[in-house]
């Protein structure tokens, strides 16, 4: 409430009294933002890169955990337990190898290069919660549409897949809230102006401020920053809370 209340404030009234009212609201501090601080541009290479993001991650990560629950085999609780693992590998011990990766690959500074770092980045945490949740549907239902002629695959992506839909969109939600907000990693990978996510622009922001004092406007992009992730997560918050005790259960 405070950020929000301090981008409506001139720069004069940020310092002369942080806790108070905006006297005269000061709607051009979003326009400034958003326009002259390129938050315009930071706010779409975002999206791209969330995006693309969970396009690739969720296919990935829903086939593998749908085998890992229903098909088990030698070494499947132990590619569980990897996974598990990596939930808990502190991302800083990877970064420099990352970059001479993505170096020699060509895409460094690139939102490619970026977005499937990402995908690796999170497929850990995916794979976990749909695992729990696929063990949570009937076996009956993946039974009667065998008998009925369908193959393994055809049983995933016809049957299974959709009844998994409340499951995906909850950890779609959950990742896309944590790649909006991610900063160390594409702080190393991302140098260029045109690939600058929101968090690094943002950020970018805040040290021009020591040259300038549009503080309003700086504020108005934090808003910006926080606004689609507080409305996904109170649209689907319900859905968010039921689908992960269940996975929780049967995981």
């Amino acid at each position: 409430m405070w950020v929000l209340l301090t981008s409506l404030k001139s720069g004069p009234e940020v310092f002369a009294s942080p806790w108070s009212l905006p006297k005269s609201p000061q709607w051009q501090n979003y326009s400034n933002a958003w326009q002259q601080a390129g938050v315009a541009k930071y706010f779409l290479n975002s999206l791209l890169v969330t995006l693309g993001t969970l396009l690739i991650l969720l296919p990935i990560g829903a086939m593998a955990a749908y085998v890992l629950a229903r098909y088990p085999f030698r070494g499947s609780k132990t590619i569980f337990g990897t996974f598990l693992g990596g939930m808990m590998f502190p991302n800083f011990l990877i970064i420099v190898p990352l970059f001479f990766l993505l170096k020699s690959m060509g895409m460094l500074d690139t939102k490619t290069g970026l977005i499937l770092v990402y995908v690796a980045y999170s497929l850990s945490f995916t794979i976990f919660v749909l695992t729990g949740f696929f063990q949570s549907l009937p076996n009956e239902l993946a039974e009667a549409a065998m008998i009925d002629g369908c193959t393994d695959s055809s049983t995933f992506w016809r049957v299974m897949l959709p009844l998994a839909k409340p499951g995906l969109v909850v950890v779609g939600i959950f990742n896309a809230i944590g790649l909006w907000n991610e900063y160390g990693l594409a702080l190393v990978l991302v140098n260029s102006e045109e690939n600058r996510t929101l968090p690094l622009g943002i950020a970018n922001l805040v040290m021009t401020q020591h040259y300038q004092s549009d503080w309003g406007a700086l504020f108005a992009g934090l808003v910006i920053v926080m606004l689609p992730v507080l409305v996904v997560y109170w649209v689907y918050r319900g859905k968010i809370h039921e689908t992960m005790f269940a996975g929780a259960v049967k995981g």
